[in-house]
Formats: structure tokens, C-alpha cells, sequence
């Protein structure tokens, strides 16, 4: 992987893509305020790099079935590295997790679960809870998002949104 120096051009590049993965490379260099061709070597120097792990589409899950937001605090028996990565290659195969975090703390796991309804969700905790090691399984169902915002933030980005000029 190729070390990267990253100068205004290219924290405007990471931005731009992390808010619109699907922006053409020629806005995407307009804004940078380059030509389109170092435009798109920068990206392919950013994916190399590894400040770009890929791209996707935000889908909206209550659309495709699953109503259900959870997260699942885990605790397992034993922090050994064989029964860390034994549970972490167990639920990349669930694909209802969505996301799996080793946490410090009371908890061992956080993961982020989605289920189509509080049957399905009780039929994934009880999954859990009696998978190889765990322990202990906390679960916090999602009432309301008001606010998610994938990446990371980027300078340049205010805190605030900027209100219209005209």
C-alpha cells in the first residue's frame, strides 16, 4: 500500500466522494479544481492507499423489509484471540449483522443487527446467545435514527449547515 500525502485537492476529492460516491469524475475535479485526468489518478492513489475502502448505495431498510434496528452488547467467556476471531468469523457469516465492533468496556461486541420484525429480531438474539462462548447478550432496539452520517469528518466541513446566501 502506497503512503499518500494528502494536500487540499485531495481532502476536497475524499469529501466530495464520501458525500456523492456517485459524482462523475469530471464534477468531481471541477470542484477539486483540476483537470480530469490527475483528478482520477488522485482517487486511484487515494484507493491504493487505502483512504477509500469502496463505495456504495445507502439503501433504506424499512423499503426492502427489515423494520427492526438493533444493537447487541456481547459478552463472551473468554478474551483469547482464537475465541475473539471464533466469534468474529461466526457473525460475518450472519448477514442480518451488519456491523461487528470489539469493544473495551462491559461488553466484548457491539453489533449493529437488522430483522424484519420483533419475531425475527428475538429469533437472532436467541441465535446469539447460544452461539460457541457468549455469555452474555444485551440488546437495544433502534426507536428513532435522527442522525447518521457515514465516514468521518473532513476539514473543511463545518459543524454547522451553512444557511442560503440568497
Amino acid at each position: 500500500m502506497r503512503r499518500v500525502k494528502l494536500d487540499r485537492v485531495d481532502l476536497q476529492i475524499l469529501k466530495d466522494l464520501q458525500n456523492d460516491g456517485r459524482i462523475t469524475n469530471v464534477e468531481l475535479s471541477r470542484r477539486a479544481g483540476i483537470s480530469a485526468p490527475p483528478c482520477l489518478r488522485r482517487v486511484r492513489a487515494l484507493e491504493e492507499a487505502g483512504f477509500i475502502r469502496g463505495y456504495h448505495a445507502d439503501l433504506k431498510a424499512e423499503a426492502l423489509g427489515f423494520d427492526v434496528l438493533f444493537f447487541a452488547l456481547v459478552g463472551l467467556d473468554n478474551q483469547s484471540e482464537r475465541v475473539l476471531a471464533e466469534f468474529e468469523n461466526l457473525v460475518a457469516g450472519w448477514r442480518e449483522v451488519r456491523e461487528c465492533h470489539m469493544a473495551r468496556g462491559p461488553s466484548d461486541f457491539v453489533l449493529k443487527i437488522v430483522a424484519r420484525n420483533t419475531a425475527h429480531e428475538n429469533e437472532l438474539t436467541t441465535k446469539l446467545t447460544s452461539a460457541p462462548h457468549v455469555v452474555k447478550v444485551q440488546t437495544i432496539q433502534v426507536i428513532r435514527t435522527s442522525k447518521t452520517h457515514p465516514g468521518v469528518p473532513l476539514e473543511g466541513e463545518s459543524a454547522e449547515p451553512e444557511a442560503d446566501a440568497g
